[in-house]
C-alpha cells in the first residue's frame, strides 16, 4: 500500500497476561480490544469503540455454554469512557464484530474506502492476534493483514529516538499533547506479567494515539501514511542456493517439533512474522529421518527477534524451544547445488510427497502406478508432471538410496496420496510423508556429498606422509574376521563357535570391535597360529549360526581369512578393497565393513600364559621410523618377568576395556605398565601439540600413553597454556614408538620429531 489510505483505525488489545513489551510472550488469550477511527483527510475522530473478550474456559459444561452474541452496553452502566462497549464469547465472534463494525462506520462516514489499521508497535498484531487465531484454526479477517507501527512512523520525523525505548507517552511530549490525567500506566515501568491491564488504561492508550495521528497529520508535518507494515498469509517455498548469503540476525532454530510437522506447520506456529522465501527447514539426523529441529529465515532482525519470544509457545500439546542461530547452519541445512533438484522444485504451489523404501528397482512407471486409483476406487491422486513429478536420489555412484519425492499439484490429491502409507509396491511396503523443497535439498546432499551415518575421525596414521595405508599384497592371512555376531555374544559363545579352533588362538588374540558407543559392532578379528588353520576355520565355519548365552537370538556368522596389516587397517577405520578380501560367495558386492569402530576390546581365552615376543620396532624398521602397520598394532612386546598377568592355573578372561589400541600384556587391574630402567627397543620423539586448558600436565599424559613404554621423566610440557596462559598446549614424549598408532579418535595430534 503506497497511496495515502482514506481512514486509519487506532487498535490498542490487552490479553490475561503479561502487557507491554512482553505482550503476548505468554500466550495468553486476548480478552480486550480497543480502537477508533480516524479520518485522514478531514482529520476527524469517530466514535471510541471497546470490546469485551470472555476467557475460552475449558471447565465450562454444554449447557451453561454461551451463544456468540454481541451485546451492546451503555456507557454509564460499565463506567468505561469508551462510547461504545461490546462483549464477544469467543476470539472468533469478536473478530466478526471489530470488522462488522468498522465496515458500517466506514460506509456511514462517506469519505473513502480505503483503511488500515494503526497500533503502536508491532506485538498488538503479529503477536497478538494472528497467533491465536491460528492456533484456536480461526480465519482473520483481512484488515489484520496490513497496518502501520506507530513508532516507524513517529520516527520518520524524530530519527533520534529509540525505537524500542518509544510508547505513547514519549511520542506525545515532542508533539505537545496534552494528557487528560495522569498515566496511571507506563509500558516502560516493570509490572506483575500476570497483571490484567485496567480496562481505563486501554482506552486512555487509545485516545493519545489517535491525538499522536492528527498531530502528525497536522502542519508542520503533515505526515503521509503510506507503504504500511504486511502480514504475510501463507507461506511460500522455494529453494536457496548455497551461494546465497544468509544474514545471521535472521535465522532461529526451533527444537522439540512433532516429528510429522512440516514446513506450513513451522508457517503456522509464527503466524504474524514474515519468513522468507523457503525459510522453512526441517533438520534430518544421522539416518535421514527428521530429528524435531528447524532451521527458519525471516525477512528481517526485527521478525526474528519477535519469533524468539515465542520461546516454549506450544504446537499442539507440545512446547517448542527456540534459539538463535547462523545463517551457516541454515546454508548447511536448506542450500543446495544440484541443477536437477532445482529444475524439480522450479514449479510454483506444488505439494511434496517423500516415498521411503523403494526397491532398488523401482521405475517411474511404477510409482505412476502405485499413485493411480486402484478397482472400484474413486479417489485420484495424480503426480503432477508425469514422469517430470519424481525425483529418485541416489548415491554418488549411481545406485538408488530407495527414496524419492513426488509433486502433486494441490492438497487434496497429496491427502490422497498420504493415504497409501504403508501400502505393498513389489515386495516391499512404502513409507510416505508430507515433505519441503528444503528436505529435497537436505536429502540430496546428504547423499550425494557425505554419508548418511557419520564416521570416526581420520585415522593418524593417514596422516603420515611416508606410510601406505594399502596392505602389502601377498601377506600371511593368520586372522580370521567373523562379521554378523550377535549383539550379546560373549567370549565363551564365540570359543564355542570356533570349537576345535580355539586352541589355534594366539595370547590375547581375539579382539571383539565396539562401535562408538561403545557397543559391540558385530565384529570380531582373532589371531591364529597359521594360516593353514585359519583357511580351514573359514571353509568350515563360514554362515554357520552362532548362539548367545545372554539372549535368544541366533545368527549366522560369516567367517573370512584376512592378515594382520588388513585386520589393522580397518580398525584404524580404514577399508579394504575388492582385491584384498575373501573369495567366500558372497550375497552383497563389497567387503561389507562395519562403520569405523572408536572401541575394541581384547580378549584371551582360558589358560594362555603371556610369552615375550620379539620387540615392536627392530633395530632395521626404527631407522626408517615407520613400521608396517601390522607390527605395530599387533606384535606385543615383552614385559618384566616379574610380572606374571597371567597365570597358566588361572581361568580368567581379560576384560579390560580401551581405546584401540590397547596395551598387548594389560593387567587386570587398571594401571600403569612399569617402566624398564632401559629400553629394549629404540625411541623417538613425539610431539603432542592441541592439548586441553583444563589438562592436569603429566598426570594426564601418563594416562593417554598408559602401557607404552614412557618414563615419566621423558615427559616434559613446552608451554604455560596448561593453566590458560597460551592459546595451545603442546607436550614432548620420549621413547614412544608405539605410540604412533593411537587412533585419531583420542583428539591427540601426534607428531614424530
Amino acid at each position: 500500500m503506497t497511496a495515502q489510505v482514506d481512514y486509519l483505525v487506532v487498535v490498542f488489545t490487552a490479553t490475561s497476561g503479561a502487557s507491554g513489551e512482553l505482550l503476548g510472550s505468554d500466550e495468553k488469550e486476548l480478552v480486550h480490544l480497543v480502537w477508533q477511527l480516524v479520518d485522514v483527510k478531514n482529520k476527524k475522530l469517530g466514535r471510541l469503540n471497546e470490546l469485551l473478550i470472555k476467557p475460552d474456559l475449558s471447565d465450562l459444561t454444554e449447557e451453561k455454554e454461551e451463544e456468540d452474541v454481541v451485546e451492546e452496553s451503555i456507557e454509564e452502566e460499565s463506567g468505561s469512557r469508551a462510547d461504545c462497549v461490546y462483549t464477544a464469547a469467543n476470539l472468533e465472534a469478536a473478530l466478526n464484530l471489530f470488522h462488522l463494525q468498522l465496515t458500517n462506520e466506514v460506509n456511514s462516514a462517506g469519505a473513502g474506502t480505503s483503511v488500515c489499521l494503526c497500533t503502536d508497535g508491532q506485538l498488538h498484531i503479529r503477536q497478538v492476534i494472528h497467533p491465536e487465531a491460528a492456533s484456536k484454526n480461526i480465519l482473520v479477517p483481512d484488515c489484520f493483514y496490513s497496518f502501520f507501527d506507530l513508532r516507524k512512523e513517529f520516527k520518520k520525523h524524530f530519527p533520534t529516538s529509540d525505537l524500542k525505548a518509544l510508547n505513547v507517552h514519549i511520542m506525545a511530549e515532542p508533539l505537545s499533547i496534552p494528557v487528560d490525567m495522569p498515566p496511571t500506566w507506563n509500558p516502560s515501568d516493570t509490572l506483575d506479567p500476570s497483571a490484567i491491564l485496567p480496562s481505563e488504561i486501554a482506552v486512555q492508550q487509545v485516545q493519545i494515539m489517535a491525538s499522536i495521528v492528527l498531530a502528525l497529520l497536522s502542519e508542520p508535518y503533515c505526515h503521509a501514511f503510506s507503504n504500511s507494515e504486511r502480514v504475510s498469509e501463507k507461506f511460500e517455498t522455494g529453494t536457496c542456493s548455497k551461494m546465497e548469503k544468509v544474514c545471521d540476525n535472521t535465522v532461529i532454530r526451533a527444537r522439540g517439533l512433532p516429528w510429522q510437522s512440516s514446513d506450513q506447520d513451522i508457517a503456522r506456529f509464527f503466524r504474524g512474522l514474515n519468513i522468507a522465501k523457503g525459510g522453512a527447514a526441517l533438520c534430518l539426523n544421522a539416518q535421514g529421518r527428521r530429528n524435531g529441529e528447524a532451521l527458519v529465515r525471516f525477512v528481517s532482525e526485527e521478525h526474528r527477534d519477535l519469533a524468539l519470544q515465542r520461546h516454549k509457545h506450544h504446537m499442539g500439546n507440545r512446547y517448542i524451544e527456540v534459539y538463535k542461530a547462523t545463517g551457516e547452519d541454515f546454508l548447511k541445512i536448506a542450500g543446495g547445488t544440484s541443477n536437477e533438484v532445482a529444475m524439480f522444485l522450479s514449479r510454483e504451489d506444488q505439494i511434496i510427497v517423500r516415498m521411503r523404501g523403494l526397491p532398488f528397482t523401482t521405475t517411474h512407471e511404477q510409482v505412476l502406478a502405485f499413485f493411480s486409483p486402484g478397482e472400484g476406487l474413486k479417489e485420484m491422486c495424480p503426480v503432477s508432471g508425469g514422469k517430470d513429478g519424481i525425483l529418485f536420489v541416489h548415491y554418488p555412484d549411481g545406485r538408488p538410496t530407495g527414496d524419492a519425492f513426488v509433486l502433486f499439484a494441490c492438497e487434496e490429491h497429496a491427502q490422497c496420496a498420504l493415504r497409501k502409507h504403508k501400502e505393498i509396491l513389489g515386495r516391499r511396503y512404502i513409507e510416505l510423508f508430507k515433505s519441503t523443497a528444503a528436505e529435497v535439498q537436505q536429502v540430496l546432499n546428504r547423499y550425494s556429498s557425505a554419508p548418511l551415518i557419520p564416521v570416526a575421525p581420520a585415522p593418524l596414521v593417514s596422516m603420515l606422509p611416508a606410510v601406505s595405508l594399502l596392505p602389502p599384497p601377498g601377506g600371511v592371512r593368520d586372522c580370521l574376521r567373523l562379521r554378523g555376531l550377535p549383539y550379546t555374544a560373549s567370549i565363551e559363545d564365540i570359543l564355542t563357535f570356533l570349537g576345535e579352533f580355539s586352541h589355534d588362538i594366539r595370547p590375547h588374540g581375539v579382539h571383539m570391535v565396539l562401535n562408538q558407543q561403545g557397543r559391540p559392532s558385530g565384529d570380531c578379528f582373532i589371531q591364529m597360529t597359521s594360516a593353514e588353520r585359519v583357511l580351514q576355520a573359514s571353509q568350515r565355519l563360514h554362515k554357520h549360526v552362532m548362539s548367545s548365552q545372554r539372549g535368544a537370538n541366533s545368527r549366522y556368522v560369516e567367517v573370512f581369512p584376512c592378515s594382520a596389516e588388513e585386520m589393522g587397517l580397518v580398525l584404524m577405520g580404514g577399508s579394504l578393497s575388492h582385491t584384498h578380501t575373501h573369495t567366500h560367495t558372497r550375497g552383497r558386492s563389497g567387503t561389507g565393513l562395519s562403520p569405523p569402530p572408536c572401541k575394541s576390546r581384547r580378549l584371551s581365552p582360558p589358560s594362555y600364559s603371556f610369552t615375550p615376543a620379539p620387540p615392536v620396532l627392530p633395530t632395521e624398521a626404527a631407522a626408517a621410523l615407520y613400521p608396517p602397520i601390522g607390527q605395530v598394532l599387533l606384535t606385543p612386546r615383552p614385559l618384566p618377568p616379574a610380572h606374571a598377568y597371567y597365570p597358566g592355573a588361572a581361568q580368567l578372561y581379560m576384560n579390560y576395556t580401551a581405546y584401540y589400541p590397547s596395551p598387548p600384556g594389560s593387567p587386570t587391574t587398571v594401571g600403569f605398565f612399569p617402566s624398564p630402567s632401559s629400553l629394549s627397543s629404540p625411541g623417538g620423539l613425539v610431539r603432542m601439540p592441541g592439548l586441553t586448558y583444563n589438562s592436569n600436565g603429566v598426570k594426564d599424559l601418563i594416562n593417554a600413553v598408559q602401557g607404552y613404554q614412557s618414563p615419566m621423566e621423558s615427559v616434559s610440557l613446552l608451554s604455560s597454556s596448561l593453566i590458560g596462559q597460551s592459546s595451545g598446549g603442546d607436550a614432548r614424549l620420549m621413547s614412544l614408538p608405539a605410540l604412533m598408532t593411537k587412533p585419531a579418535g583420542q583428539y591427540l595430534d601426534l607428531t614424530l620429531l
